[in-house]
């Protein structure tokens, strides 16, 4: 019996254990079970990597290039979602586009690819990177949609005519730090 608990001991410590992720860790997890199909890539930044300071509030503040791949047939539209989940009130959104056309397969840099909604600070615009201390992380979410249009007017609607019409998502993660 006495070896029966240990071995229930050992158990519950090693998942404890295992329970203690790296960010980078979680970001993987995150990205992993997120991207189902579609792949979104920056020549600006790799994943994972300190996003230029160009894009960032300390710079010209304009969007990266953003480009994606392995898009499903059945997509009609696409939505972009940019956010810093280490912001110290929560979730921060920098920038949401909708209505991003079905064959479009880049953002170029500095880039209006369709019709925006305002974002956390109550601006429709690009809000680069800003974070007020420490490094965060901020995700580039590309969801492809099952229709063409949404009429989403502000950000809780647009988080949720997206997930209601996801077809699939791609992520990528980058870092900033003010300087």
């Amino acid at each position: 019996m006495k070896l029966v608990w240990i071995a229930l001991f050992l158990i519950v410590i090693a998942g404890c254990a295992a329970n203690q992720k790296s960010d980078a860790t979680q970001d993987n997890f995150i990205k992993n079970n997120w991207a189902e199909t579609m792949e979104l890539t920056s020549n600006a930044f790799k994943e994972g990597e300190s996003i230029p300071k160009k894009y960032t509030c300390q710079g010209e503040n304009i969007n990266p290039d953003l480009k994606w791949s392995d898009v499903q047939k059945e997509t009609k539209s696409f939505a972009l979602i940019i956010d810093d989940p280490d912001a110290p009130i929560g979730l921060w959104t920098h920038w949401l586009v909708k209505d991003i056309p079905a064959d479009a397969r880049e953002i170029r840099e500095n880039n209006i690819p369709g019709t925006q909604v305002a974002n956390s600070a109550d601006s429709e615009d690009y809000e680069g990177p800003c974070p007020p201390s420490g490094m965060h992380r901020y995700f580039f979410k590309l969801y492809a949609l099952d229709i063409d249009t949404f009429k989403a007017r502000n950000k809780m609607e647009f988080y949720e005519q997206v997930q209601n019409h996801k077809i699939s998502e791609a992520i990528l993660i980058g870092k900033y730090s003010r300087s």
